[in-house]
């Protein structure tokens, strides 16, 4: 997992608009346990594109109810 969030790293530096990029990271950081950095990926990738649903909902579980906006 290590090397897969370096790629997506890369792949966020390379093009820091797609909303895409950041989902994709964002569920990286998920699965290797880190919630500090799959929230804040997460939240890029919905800024980018507010319809992202699955950004939406992996916030959802991955925040408090109580610290949502």
């Amino acid at each position: 997992m290590k090397e897969a969030i370096e790629i997506f790293k890369l792949n966020v530096e390379a093009y820091p608009q797609s909303y895409n990029t950041w989902d994709s990271l964002g569920e990286a950081y998920m699965i290797a346990g880190n919630k500090e950095l799959a929230i804040s990926s997460y939240e890029q990738s919905v800024k980018i594109n507010p319809n992202n649903s699955r950004g939406i909902e992996a916030l959802n579980k991955l925040k408090p109810k109580n610290l949502q906006p």
